[in-house]
C-alpha cells in the first residue's frame, strides 16, 4: 500500500519510522532490492538497472562503470503508512567500514542471499557485524528466477553458517524460470506476479501444494513454539497458532535475534517486493523498540530516549561533499532539530549553525524545516563535524560512542605528477580522509613519501581515481604494500631502565623494572595489555598510568622493521621515585625508552596480514588452482563440490593477493571467481620488504 508521508499534513510517529540497510554480498542483488523498494512505493516511477547504470542509490560515475555499490546511500520511501529510512550499504569486502558505520545508526536491516550460491564469505562477514551492533534483520533470499535456484538449499546454509533459527514464513510457486509468486505461510494465502510492473494478485494455495503448504506451515508453528513461550502456551492448547499470535511472535523472536524470517522472489522481475515491505512494517522494529542511546558528560553516564521533546542528540555517520557542498548526514536519536538552530559538538567543543535540512534521496535533496528524533537527514553548513562527532544540544551536553573506523590493511605511495599540484594533491587527500575515516594519509618517515593506507587494493583505485574525478590533480601511485606488524615470542622478565637527565633547573627521574611477554595463546594475538604490581606506593598511580602512556608510545615502532607492535602484555613490577625530579613526563619517557629496551632483549617476529579466500572454479580447473594457491603460500582448508563446479577455501597471505584476478580469470578462461574476508594476521615467513617508491 502506497503512502505520501512528503505530505506535512500526513502525521509520522515514531512507531511508524523503520531505519534500515540493505546487507549482503556483492552481486546478490540488494542493489536491486532497493530499486524495487523505491518503484514499489511508488518514489520512483521507472525501474532502474544496475547493468544500465541507471540506478537511484548507485550514482557515482565510479559505481556505474564498476557495476558494484562503493559507497553508502539512503533514501526515504513511505509504505502502509509508514516512513521507510533504506541505506543501501556495499557489498565488497574492501568497503566493510562502510557498513560499519551505517549499521551504528540502522534499527534494523534485510539481508539478501543468492538463492543458488545460499551465504557467501562477505555475507557472513556482514551478518556478524550486524551480531556485534545488535541489528534485528530479517532475510530475503534473492534471485529464485535463476537456474539451479534452491530455497531449501539456501535456508541450510543460513542455519549452518549464521547459526539462527531461520522461520521461513514462504514457499515457492514455481522454479527457477517457472516462478511466479509465493505461498503466505502466515496468512495461508497466495501471492503471484502476472507482469514484471504489477503487483501481487493474492488467492487461495493452488490446489497442487496445499499439503505441502500445510506441512511447511505446521514447521514454521513448531520452530515458532520452540523459541517463543507465549506462542508455546498456545500451541500446547489449540495444537496450533493463529495467524495474529504467530505474527507477534515472529516480531519478538526478530527483536531478540533469536530467529530470523526468511523471504524469497526475485527483485530482477519484481516478485516479492510488497510482502517483504510488509514483513519490515511487521516484524523490524521502530527507533520506539530499540534499547535507548547511551553517551557521557563529564564522566558520568546518560540515557537518551527516542523522545521528540527530549533535548537534541544526534550522531554523524558519514560527510559527502557534493554540488550542493560540503553535507553532514545524522541520525537523530532524541530531540527536535529545527532549520537555523545551533548544535554544540563536544568532541570539538565547538558550537555550529544548522542552515539546512535535508531528506536524503542518494544525491538527490529534497528541504525541511524539522527532523525528529529517528530521523536521518543530512545537515548543510555544519562544517567542523567529523565521521562519529557528536552534535547536542549547547544545554545538555551528550558524547555518545562513535563508530571505530577499521585499521588499514594496504597502503600506496602517492605523489602529485609535477611538483606544483602538491598542495593540491594534500588537499584532495585530507578530504577523501574526511569522508572516509578507513583512509589514513601519512608521510613516510624514511622516505618523505605521501602514502595513502586503506582497507584493500580496490579501496586505493577507488580512493585515486576519485582524486582524479573531482578535479584534482594528476597522481603517480606506487605498487601496493601490505601493513606489517611486529609481536614478541618470547619474554623478558625484570627489565630496568632508568631515566636520568639533568640540562639545568629541574631534572628528570624515573627508574622502572617492566616484565614483557605475548598476550593470549596464539602468536601475536591482538591488542596491548599493561597492568601493574608495585606494591608500598613505590609508585605512585598517577606515575603508573605515566608508564602506560609511555609504553603505547613505543608501540608505535618495533625493533624488527619499524612496524607497530601487538599482542604484547606488559607488566609494571617496581621502581623508584626522587622526592623533586619525579615528574609524569620523566616517567612517561621512562616508559617508553624502557619497553623500547626491552622490546630489543625480547624474541620477536614479524606478523602479516592473511585472507580467507573462497575460489569458485570449473572442476577441470581445480587442480591448476590449487597448485597457484600453493605458489601464493595459501594453506588450503577444504572443498566442497556442487553443479559442477568447486568451491575451494583457503587461508592467503595478503600480499600475495594483488593481481589474482587477472591470474585466476588466466587459468580458468575467465569461469572463475574469488572472494576474500580479513582473516587477521600470521607470522611471516620474511622481513617485510622495503618501502616501494612512486613510479
Amino acid at each position: 500500500m502506497r503512502t505520501d508521508l512528503t505530505n506535512p499534513a500526513t502525521p509520522t510517529t515514531l512507531a511508524t519510522v523503520r531505519n534500515l540497510g540493505i546487507l549482503a554480498h556483492v552481486d546478490a542483488g540488494k542493489t536491486t532490492v532497493t530499486e524495487r523498494i523505491l518503484y514499489a512505493t511508488g518514489t520512483t516511477h521507472k525501474r532502474g538497472e544496475v547493468h544500465d547504470g541507471t540506478t537511484v542509490t548507485d550514482f557515482d560515475p565510479q559505481e556505474r562503470d564498476r557495476g558494484i555499490t562503493i559507497f553508502a546511500a539512503a533514501v526515504s520511501c513511505a509504505w502502509d503508512g509508514h516512513r521507510v529510512n533504506l541505506i543501501d550499504t556495499p557489498g565488497h569486502v574492501d568497503f566493510a567500514d562502510e557498513v560499519e558505520r551505517s549499521l551504528r545508526v540502522l534499527d534494523g536491516a534485510i539481508a539478501v542471499f543468492d538463492a543458488v550460491a545460499g551465504v557467501d564469505p562477505q555475507s557472513e562477514s556482514v551478518w556478524r557485524q550486524a551480531d556485534r551492533h545488535g541489528v534485528p534483520r530479517i532475510a530475503f533470499v534473492n534471485k529464485l528466477d535463476r537456474a539451479g535456484a534452491d530455497l531449501d538449499r539456501a535456508v541450510d546454509s543460513i542455519r549452518q553458517r549464521l547459526h539462527p533459527a531461520p522461520l521461513v514464513v514462504q514457499l515457492p510457486i514455481g522454479a527457477e524460470g517457472d516462478f511466479t509468486g509465493v505461498v503466505d505461510l502466515v496468512r495461508m494465502r497466495s501471492l503471484v506476479w502476472t507482469d514484471g510492473d504489477g503487483m501481487a494478485v493474492a488467492a487461495p494455495v493452488p490446489e497442487p501444494l496445499r499439503e505441502e503448504a500445510a506441512r511447511r506451515r505446521r514447521a514454521l508453528e513448531e520452530a515458532v513454539a520452540e523459541l517463543h513461550p507465549a506462542a508455546l502456551e498456545e500451541f500446547c492448547d489449540r495444537r496450533t497458532l493463529g495467524a495474529g499470535t504467530l505474527a507477534a511472535a515472529l516480531r519478538d523472536l526478530t527483536h531478540s535475534g533469536e530467529g530470523v524470517v526468511v523471504l524469497c522472489g526475485s527483485a530482477y522481475r519484481s516478485r516479492g517486493i510488497e510482502p517483504l515491505l510488509d514483513a519490515v512494517v511487521a516484524y523490524l522494529p521502530s527507533p520506539l523498540d530499540v534499547p535507548a542511546v547511551r553517551g557521557v558528560h563529564q564522566d558520568a553516564e546518560q540515557t537518551r530516549y527516542a523522545d521528540p521533546e527530549a533535548p537534541f542528540a544526534g550522531l554523524v555517520f558519514k560527510v559527502s561533499a557534493g554540488a550542493t557542498g560540503r553535507l553532514t548526514h545524522v541520525r537523530v536519536y532524541s530531540g527536535t532539530i529545527e532549520k537555523g538552530d545551533t548544535v554544540w559538538d563536544p568532541g570539538t567543543g565547538r558550537t555550529e549553525r544548522v542552515a539546512r535540512i535535508l531528506r536524503v534521496m542518494a544525491d538527490r535533496h529534497a528541504p525541511l524545516d524539522r527532523a525528529v528524533a529517528g530521523d536521518i537527514v543530512a545537515l548543510a553548513g555544519v562544517k567542523s563535524a567529523r565521521t562519529g562527532s557528536t552534535l547536542c544540544d549547547p544545554g545538555a551536553p551528550l558524547l555518545l560512542e562513535p563508530p571505530v573506523a577499521a585499521e588499514p590493511m594496504v597502503s600506496v605511495a602517492v605523489e602529485a605528477r609535477r611538483g606544483t599540484d602538491t598542495g593540491r594533491l594534500a588537499t584532495a587527500l585530507a578530504r577523501l580522509a574526511e569522508e572516509d575515516p578507513s583512509l589514513v594519509v601519512r608521510t613516510d618517515s624514511e622516505t618523505g613519501q605521501t602514502v595513502l593506507c586503506g582497507m584493500g587494493e580496490l579501496h586505493l583505485e577507488v580512493a585515486v581515481e576519485k582524486v582524479r574525478r573531482d578535479g584534482g590533480p594528476e597522481v603517480t601511485v606506487g605498487r601496493p604494500r601490505v601493513s606489517y606488524r611486529e609481536t614478541v615470542v618470547g619474554e623478558v622478565r625484570g627489565f630496568v631502565h632508568r631515566h636520568v637527565k639533568q640540562d639545568g633547573g629541574a631534572g628528570q627521574f624515573a627508574h622502572v623494572v617492566l616484565d614483557v611477554e605475548p598476550l593470549g595463546p596464539e602468536v601475536g594475538a591482538g591488542g596491548f595489555e599493561f597492568r601493574s604490581t608495585v606494591v608500598g606506593g613505590r609508585v605512585p598511580q598517577e606515575y603508573v598510568r605515566a608508564v602506560e602512556a609511555g609504553c603505547r608510545d613505543a608501540l608505535a615502532e618495533g625493533p624488527l622493521g619499524g612496524h607497530p607492535v601487538t599482542g604484547v602484555r606488559v607488566t609494571l613490577t617496581d621502581g623508584s621515585t626522587h622526592v623533586k625530579d619525579s615528574s609524569d613526563t620523566a616517567f612517561r619517557a621512562a616508559g617508553r625508552l624502557g619497553l623500547r629496551g626491552a622490546l630489543r632483549a625480547c624474541a620477536t617476529a614479524l606478523l602479516e596480514p592473511v585472507a580467507d579466500v573462497t575460489v569458485t572454479v570449473p572442476e577441470d580447473a581445480v587442480g591448476s588452482v590449487l597448485g597457484d594457491l600453493a605458489a601464493r603460500r595459501g594453506r588450503v582448508g577444504g572443498s566442497e563440490s556442487h553443479g559442477g563446479v568447486v568451491e575451494v577455501s583457503a587461508t592467503v597471505p595478503l600480499a600475495e593477493l594483488f593481481g589474482y584476478a587477472t591470474r585466476l580469470r588466466s587459468r580458468t578462461q575467465g569461469r572463475g571467481t574469488f572472494t576474500t574476508r580479513p582473516a587477521g594476521y600470521a607470522p611471516a615467513p620474511v622481513r617485510a620488504p622495503a618501502p616501494v617508491p612512486a613510479r
